[in-house]
């Protein structure tokens, strides 16, 4: 009897721990548990990652503004001013394609660090020759080419690298608060580059970028990443980019992404490189309050990315990037038509919002909708894409000589806007006929 009653007492036991076993599937299964913020900000090598894109973004917006300021004061000229700034993005134009390929056969890691230092080499140039005072426009555009140069590298490199350095369901938040800390740091780029410049003139404004290069690569050394490399052939470069751009070609979410990138940064971002002589000539503020206007769009891309980094996205990413885009480009259409200088501030934080989901969406997309194998080289189209931003601010330079800034600026974001909403509209279409299809 009482090895009958052991027995059924282990029964009973192994049945109640069965059945709390079971409970607690049911519990874990009924409510998953989502990847938080706080799963992202423990990963060491999206913290270093994220370190390091908030240094060179800074830098680049810094520099951007500090050449502006410079060119501005020597010449006098809108155009001049357009065509230094525009140096800056033109090889992202020329050898964003082939830096895709290049990330795919070369370490990431080497070409990040090799670019940063490269980049301190040409501030540290500018600086000496402020220092001498022998600098001139022209050995800013020359700087402006090398930091270009270094920045066509961005998304097939690190940018990719913060993608894949978390789980699949943390890639959107982990591009969102890259996205937001790039916000934060354009936002105070500016603002520092018109202070330091008013302050110290050229050779002070660009020592310190050097600096910031400089740490941004001790912090890319000591990132701990492992890449499968291949033998990079010149022969097979052409290949590889048609491989690339034929499946960006036929994938409706990828065309969608690069298409909309080439409308905005051919016709919305370069507004921008106006900023200093609309500060100047329509609201009459020198370069601090310059340098404010230059953040206000970066303050409200900061406030867009931390609404992103802190849940899922609150819509699909065709929606988010489109809609973003066209709140972009009607903000900044209605900004020089304020003759007030802080409700103009105003409407570019409106724009930044925008701006947000589009440069969220813009990476987001790509990552999650290609496999790995041909993810640089899309990178290194949407490179090519952002690398349109030049021509357009050439094209904005020339509209400014001839009409003025207010005018180039309206004409430019009508144009953008219009040619977004078509995107916009073509890309639904396509969605639906892949869905019946």
């Amino acid at each position: 009897m009482r090895e009958d009653a052991t027995d059924a007492l282990l029964i009973i036991t192994r049945l109640v721990r069965a059945n709390d076993a079971r409970m607690h599937d049911v519990r874990m299964n009924a409510a998953p548990s989502k990847p938080g913020l706080r799963e992202l900000l423990a990963t060491p090598s999206f913290m270093r990652l994220w370190a390091i894109g908030g240094c060179v973004t800074a830098m680049r917006w810094y520099e951007v503004l500090a050449a502006a300021l410079f060119t501005l004061d020597v010449t006098g000229s809108g155009l001049a001013v357009a065509i230094v700034t525009a140096a800056r993005s033109l090889p992202m134009f020329v050898l964003g394609a082939f830096a895709g390929v290049l990330s795919e056969a070369v370490n990431r890691k080497h070409i990040m660090i090799a670019g940063y230092l490269f980049a301190a080499s040409a501030s540290a140039s500018v600086a000496i020759l402020g220092a001498l005072g022998w600098a001139k426009p022209w050995h800013l555009g020359l700087a402006a080419l090398a930091a270009g140069t270094v920045w066509s590298t961005e998304m097939a490199t690190r940018r990719r690298m913060v993608g894949e350095a978390v789980t699949n369901p943390l890639v959107p938040r982990a591009l969102a608060l890259d996205t937001m800390s790039n916000s934060l740091t354009r936002l105070v780029g500016p603002v520092v580059a018109g202070a330091l410049y008013e302050w110290g003139g050229l050779t002070l404004a660009f020592t310190v970028s050097t600096g910031v290069f400089l740490f941004a690569a001790f912090l890319g050394s000591g990132l701990h990443y492992r890449q499968e490399t291949r033998h990079l052939g010149l022969s097979q470069v052409p290949r590889d980019l048609a491989e690339g751009f034929s499946y960006a070609r036929a994938n409706t979410v990828i065309a969608g992404v690069l298409v909309v990138t080439i409308a905005m940064n051919l016709l919305g971002f370069p507004y921008s490189a106006l900023l200093p002589p609309i500060g100047q000539q329509l609201f009459q503020v020198g370069p601090i309050l310059i340098g404010v206007l230059a953040a206000a769009e970066s303050f409200g891309s900061l406030l867009g990315g931390l609404r992103l980094a802190s849940g899922d996205p609150p819509g699909a990413g065709r929606v988010l990037m489109v809609g973003g885009s066209l709140m972009f480009l009607g903000a900044v259409a209605l900004m020089p038509l304020i003759p007030w200088f802080w409700p103009a501030c105003a409407l570019l934080v409106v724009a930044g919002i925008g701006a947000s989901a589009f440069a969220n969406m813009q990476t987001s997309l790509i990552i999650m909708h290609a496999p790995p194998a041909m993810r640089s080289r899309l990178m290194g189209l949407l490179t090519v894409c952002i690398g349109m931003g030049p021509w357009g601010i050439l094209l904005v330079g020339i509209l400014a000589g001839l009409f003025g800034p207010l005018i180039a600026i309206d004409a430019l974001m009508l144009a953008g806007f219009t040619s977004v909403a078509w995107c916009g509209l073509y890309w639904k279409r396509r969605e639906k006929r892949d869905v019946k299809t």
